[in-house]
């Protein structure tokens, strides 16, 4: 197809915030000659965009509101890509006394009773989403103290995390943006390793059923690049400082030529 042919995706600003689609896209296009505007956005704004008929695939991870989206009709062939994982990051000075736990409930209950800062994305992502279920998991509804100590930023995960640095705040992150973060003040990784914190990545077609412009062949083709295994070798190739950040999630029985 000539370079000229578009596929349009919103995604993550967790894999644009890490680098992760300045490092695949290249190679996509040269495999193909198809080249992806790419719309960095929240999950629930992306789905949003998708819903509308705006993009021809969307690239999202909170499963619950991709299945939804796919229920109401919105989307089809949705696919596991990769996944990785969120992290609680927080001052050095530990008001809340949760470094090392292995329980992101507990943490949170912690971070709750002392009343210490907690940055949230407040944004409706899929990190958000993940956030407030564990809350919820934990029986608080931290909106309540929203403006005191629970602060909502409205932004994307880098906005989120200098607001946290700024403000020597707790925050949840994925582990790809924190490694790419640089203004991290007194902030460290303090809980990780939860399965609660597990952070999967899912690609669905916007349904071209409901939405006959939509670039139905660039946007499998986009799909079916991501699964191959170029694509999933690709996404585990990606390191920030030597470590990698994604990793490959694709059902080999639906990779290309499998």
């Amino acid at each position: 197809m000539p370079p000229s042919d578009r596929s349009a995706s919103p995604r993550p600003t967790s894999t644009d915030n890490s680098g992760l689609f300045q490092h695949l896209l290249p190679a996509f296009e040269r495999a193909t000659g198809i080249r992806v505007h790419v719309i960095a956005v929240g999950t629930g704004a992306a789905l949003e965009i998708g819903a509308r008929g705006d993009a021809d695939v969307v690239l999202v991870h909170a499963r619950v509101a991709e299945d939804a989206f796919v229920a109401a009709g919105h989307g089809v062939d949705r696919r596991d890509v990769m996944y990785n994982d969120l992290v609680f990051v927080g001052p050095r000075a530990d008001p809340a006394g949760v470094r090392g736990l292995r329980d992101a409930g507990e943490a949170l209950r912690r971070i709750a009773a002392s009343q210490s800062r907690f940055v949230s994305r407040g944004d409706d992502s899929g990190t958000h989403k993940a956030e407030l279920a564990l809350w919820m998991a934990t029986g608080t509804d931290p909106r309540r103290a929203a403006g005191a100590w629970y602060l909502e930023t409205g932004a994307g995960m880098s906005g989120a995390l200098n607001t946290a640095s700024g403000k020597d705040a707790y925050a949840l992150t994925d582990r790809a943006t924190w490694l790419q973060f640089r203004n991290r003040g007194t902030l460290e990784t303090l809980v990780e390793g939860d399965p609660r914190l597990f952070n999967p990545y899912g690609v669905i077609l916007v349904n071209p059923a409901r939405h006959p412009h939509v670039k139905h062949a660039e946007g499998i083709a986009f799909m079916d690049w991501l699964g191959s295994r170029e694509g999933q070798a690709m996404i585990k190739g990606f390191k920030i400082e030597g470590r990698t950040v994604f990793f490959p999630g694709a059902d080999p029985a639906r990779r290309p030529g499998s």
